[in-house]
């Protein structure tokens, strides 16, 4: 019998489809104590993470039984892959599991912003009638939906996207027009720049990486298609938060959906007050009760199957 560690969230079937197997520690509010995480880290045969414990450094060190860390999404950004890799220990990410939760964020805030009508109702309560003012949101049919990145997230959301009839392109680093991915035609492949410049909605599904860490700069936000919606699911690092407010603010930009930030939890930000247009989420995208329940049995399953 393994000893497995559970320092963040997970579905409760998942956690006892674990229990009935191996020695399992769950605690939820681990992440935030860090001398006991240490000790208990000290113990386990296998770590289960979301995004807020940092599998680098000390508590790296502290695993010094370990052979599987269980990731609880799919960015990795808060786990030291290679130094995993390199003491033997096995990164697990729950590849795919939450990808429709984030494709349906993000066509669902590219219609609120796109179409600019859904911040009325204290103006109608109050006795206001601006049907006028809101009479000139834009469909979401014919328009340009551009992906900047196309692993599972994104050709996900480039399906829920063709059927609303929108036109899809997409860039990734990894891929080119020969790849599988674009075979049938549904979807283009094009430039970062083509995307940036032609897209009226540019939705980010990449990882942070040093080379897409501020990818998203004031000079690439300034070349956007003006009237532009700009989502952020991916990292914060990704984008420049100052360069974007700027651009909502002068009008550059037709909105921005942010659910992810270069500090979380974010701290007041002066820069995005006043912005219009702007909706920002607290790191959920990728979370829903379905999402939950197939992130976390997911998980569950291959660390069951790594510790066999």
């Amino acid at each position: 019998m393994s000893r497995i560690v559970i320092t963040e969230f997970m579905d409760a079937p998942a956690v006892a489809q674990l229990q009935a197997r191996h020695d399992v520690l769950y605690d939820p509010a681990l992440v935030d104590d860090a001398p006991r995480l240490l000790v208990e880290a000290a113990k386990a045969d296998a770590i289960i993470v979301r995004n807020r414990t940092q599998v680098r450094g000390e508590l790296l060190a502290a695993l010094a039984r370990c052979t599987v860390v269980g990731r609880l999404g799919v960015g990795l950004d808060n786990i030291d892959v290679a130094g995993c890799e390199a003491r033997g220990m096995r990164v697990i990410p729950a590849t795919g599991a939450n990808a429709l939760s984030v494709a349906e964020y993000v066509v669902g805030t590219a219609l609120l912003l796109l179409r600019g009508a859904y911040t009325a109702t204290a103006e109608v309560a109050a006795g206001a009638w601006p049907r006028t003012a809101l009479s000139n949101g834009r469909e979401a049919g014919g328009r340009t939906l551009g992906l900047v990145g196309f692993g599972s997230i994104g050709q996900t959301t480039a399906a829920l996207a063709r059927g609303l009839g929108m036109r899809v392109i997409a860039f990734d680093a990894m891929m080119d027009a020969d790849h599988p991915v674009f075979a049938d035609g549904a979807v283009a492949c094009a430039g970062l720049d083509e995307v940036l410049q032609t897209a009226d909605v540019v939705s980010l599904h990449l990882p942070l990486l040093d080379s897409t860490r501020g990818l998203l700069n004031a000079e690439r936000i300034a070349a956007m298609k003006p009237g532009a919606v700009l989502i952020n699911t991916a990292r914060g690092g990704i984008v420049d938060e100052v360069a974007l407010a700027e651009a909502l603010k002068r009008g550059h930009l037709g909105g921005a959906a942010i659910d992810v930030f270069g500090t979380e939890p974010l701290p007041a930000a002066l820069h995005f007050q006043g912005c219009p247009n702007l909706v920002l989420t607290p790191h959920i995208a990728g979370l829903t009760a379905e999402a939950n329940t197939r992130v976390s049995s997911l998980i569950a399953q291959r660390v069951l199957e790594a510790l066999a």
